[in-house]
């Protein structure tokens, strides 16, 4: 399971992730995502993912596809910092 909290500022949109972050709540987590990009209102897509328990690869490549849309993560942990730190490696080399 994967609970999805918006926090919404004036100069960013905050989405706290906690639980698993499998299928099927990897299209969520995109449809969530893809539906605060299109806003159009210029507010900076922070994901806080400190709650994650666990990330399968499907998961890894929704979270590497909104590094490329330049997405910025809160995250605290060996494992995800290793996570996000291989991701934005990859995002890197595409340049």
């Amino acid at each position: 399971m994967l609970k999805i909290s918006i926090k919404n500022g004036k100069a960013r949109r905050l989405l706290v992730l906690e639980g698993k972050l499998v299928a099927p709540w990897t299209n969520e987590l995109r449809n969530v995502c893809l539906g605060t990009t299109n806003d159009h209102d210029q507010r900076e897509l922070v994901l806080d993912v400190q709650g994650l328990t666990d990330i399968s690869a499907d998961g890894e490549e929704v979270l590497y596809c909104l590094i490329v849309r330049g997405a910025k993560f809160r995250g605290s942990g060996v494992f995800m910092k290793q996570v996000l730190r291989q991701l934005k490696q990859r995002a890197q080399a595409r340049k």
